[in-house]
């Protein structure tokens, strides 16, 4: 609790709620707006340290829950999914209009960014027009000064007709004055949007027919079913359900009396709307020279200047800080100064005066016992690989890279069946791949949300894999990019056959970009210490639960009769008898066999073109427990079933072909 106090001090974040009974029995706060706007930043500044994250009913799509004291007492606050508007296209946008519809908020907060005021009020004019408690945040609202954006707050709250504050969510400028306001938010009166006389005159025939007591106005209930139906869009209750066939007729009319559809010509309307009032409202700067930060923000997402600066990021980020210093320097000091010099001695000495049983004591101190493996594993060399991965994950993060890097590489991973939003939960699966499967409820389509999650199984390495992978190749420059190249090569390959397969419709991308900004180091360590804080709460167990399982394997020979099982395929690969034990160790934690090869490596075992095999096969390998449970959890038995068999099938099947190739051609790395 005192580093999580100290933490909450870096990031100026008033003192945390104390939790209440229920969150249902609360009014709730329901936070939207567009991805990228600092929305999940100011949450979290609302509601210090008691947050629960859990999935939407009836969805994958999760929701952050927390608890922020007011004036009029405590209100249970909803973080719900980055979304554009209140037509629902994606899942997200479907479950933020569920939430609005169902839970009826006292007050709704939508965030922006104050520097793109113009592209994001359309939203909160649709908020305003569906006569919801709306309080708009002009978030971000010291850079937008620093670009001489100048907002009239009186006069736009006025035209709006709702409350509007600006903050600085990143140092909690404006937090208290918004938590102040939250009790006091009146539904919208403010400016309406006006339609195509033929839209106009649709709505004007729809609004009898509704009847139910939702929150959103009928206007608004009505223009989103003018463009949703025939589809269940949720927007009818069950006492309008026999009126859906003549709203549906309504809608076709109105459909085929229009140039473009309903949906263009709202949002076109919207769009003109807001532009009048950011025309009365807003001041912006004379259009001078583009500015430093606009130019590096060009360049990383021009694929002449945007992969040269994403292979120097991969190499001083991820080869050099997490490979390096990560897997090199602070493993080799906890292995051998801390647990070589004090701990396993230490151990040793009290198992073997407490436990007359060598047989249980091998529970303990054997060689794979643990002690001497699992919490070695785990702390030595686990922690210092993905606590250094996290860091570098939290620094892009927090400077706006990876949303360049999602637009730079959108062409890319489109031949794969993805998008560039697919950036995200591939980045995050180099530092846990089970933590990825996870992320991609993010994905659109079902379709994304396989492929992804193929992917991840068989060629996205971890951050604890791939640091010892990489310290373990780092002496030999060939035998890394042997390693790298058919990694990336497996991957590129069997996204494209995937995409090609599997049916479905092509995957769209739109995405905010958020301002680059200098990380702030509070933040950062913020970041990285929850992320660690769930790796070691998600990871620790599995590794002791590991060593018990190996430990069970040996009494009963069932461990060596599997290992038995793999010896004539690690035969066939050029491989020692030993790099069998690594492989199963794969299966309990892809980290668990990386760590048996390094232990493999040290002892002099495995030459250059073995360490290649062994590292491509093990990378390769079936997903670890923790990830196939989860694959099963979000895609199903089937598919996580016929994923680890074909990529187990798979990875054995590469191992004996590139040492078929290396030996053949003569190389040696």
């Amino acid at each position: 609790m005192k580093i999580r106090a100290i933490l909450d001090k870096l990031r100026g974040r008033p003192p945390a709620a104390t939790p209440a009974a229920s969150p249902d029995d609360q009014p709730k706060v329901v936070i939207v707006g567009c991805p990228n706007v600092g929305k999940s930043l100011l949450f979290n500044r609302l509601t210090g340290s008691y947050v629960v994250v859990s999935n939407y009913p009836g969805t994958t799509v999760e929701v952050s829950r927390g608890i922020v004291t007011t004036s009029a007492g405590v209100f249970d606050v909803v973080d719900t999914p980055g979304i554009y508007s209140l037509t629902p296209i994606t899942e997200e946008e479907r479950v933020t209009l569920a939430f609005l519809l169902r839970e009826k908020p006292r007050a709704i907060v939508h965030v922006i960014d104050a520097k793109n005021i113009q592209r994001m009020l359309g939203l909160t004019l649709q908020l305003a027009d569906a006569g919801l408690p709306v309080i708009l945040v002009l978030n971000m609202a010291d850079e937008a000064r620093l670009l001489g954006i100048h907002v009239d707050l009186p006069k736009l709250e006025k035209v709006l007709g709702i409350p509007v504050l600006e903050t600085v969510a990143i140092t909690g400028a404006g937090i208290h004055a918004l938590i102040d306001r939250l009790p006091h938010v009146p539904p919208a009166t403010g400016v309406r949007v006006s339609f195509a006389p033929p839209v106009e005159a649709a709505l004007a025939a729809i609004r009898p027919l509704l009847s139910a007591d939702l929150p959103l106005s009928h206007r608004m209930r009505a223009l989103l079913l003018l463009q949703t139906l025939p589809a269940d869009s949720g927007l009818l209750a069950a006492q309008e359900q026999p009126q859906a066939d003549r709203m549906t007729q309504i809608a076709t009319a109105t459909r085929r009396s229009l140039s473009h559809s309903i949906n263009y010509h709202a949002t076109l309307s919207i769009q003109k709307t807001a532009e009048q009032i950011i025309g009365e409202t807003v001041a912006f700067p004379a259009a001078g020279a583009i500015g430093f930060r606009e130019r590096l923000s060009r360049a990383l997402m021009r694929p002449v200047t945007g992969i040269p600066i994403l292979l120097l990021v991969l190499y001083f980020g991820l080869y050099k800080f997490v490979g390096s210093f990560g897997a090199g320097t602070l493993v080799d000091f906890l292995q051998e100064t801390v647990f070589g010099g004090y701990v396993t001695p230490w151990v040793d000495r009290l198992i073997n005066m407490l436990i007359p049983w060598q047989v249980l004591r091998d529970l303990f101190i054997g060689p794979y016992g643990i002690v001497t493996l699992g919490i070695r594993y785990a702390v030595a060399l686990i922690f210092p690989i993905v606590g250094t991965f996290f860091i570098a994950f939290s620094i892009l993060e927090d400077s706006g890279y990876l949303p360049r890097l999602a637009m730079l590489l959108d062409r890319i991973f489109k031949k794969i069946g993805l998008n560039g939003r697919a950036v995200i939960p591939m980045v995050l699966g180099l530092g846990c791949d089970t933590m990825a499967t996870i992320v991609t409820r993010t994905l659109e389509t079902t379709r994304e949300k396989i492929i992804a999650s193929l992917l991840l199984a068989l060629a996205v390495p971890c951050s604890a894999q791939m640091g010892v992978i990489l310290g373990l190749l780092s002496g030999r420059p060939a035998a890394l990019a042997v390693w790298g190249g058919v990694i990336l090569l497996v991957l590129l390959l069997t996204g494209v056959l995937a995409a090609k397969l599997l049916p479905g419709e092509k995957p769209r991308f739109y995405m905010e970009l958020p301002p680059l900004r200098v990380p702030r180091a509070g933040n950062v360590l913020a970041k990285t210490y929850a992320r660690m804080i769930w790796y070691f709460n998600e990871v620790f167990p599995l590794f002791i639960l590991a060593s018990l399982l190996i430990w069970v394997g040996q009494i009963t020979g069932l461990f060596q009769l599997v290992v038995r099982g793999l010896v004539p395929l690690v035969h066939g690969m050029g491989l020692p008898d030993q790099t069998a034990v690594a492989f199963l160790f794969g299966f309990f934690r892809r980290d668990y066999g990386a760590a048996g090869l390094y232990d493999l490596q040290k002892a002099g075992t495995l030459s250059g073109n073995q360490l290649v095999v062994a590292s491509i096969t093990l990378t390769l390998f079936l997903p670890c427990i923790a990830q196939l449970l989860i694959m099963k959890k979000e895609r199903g038995l089937r598919f996580a079933l016929y994923s680890a068999v074909g990529i187990t099938i798979f990875a054995l099947a590469m191992g004996l072909l590139i040492h078929a190739v290396l030996a053949i051609t003569g190389v040696h790395l």
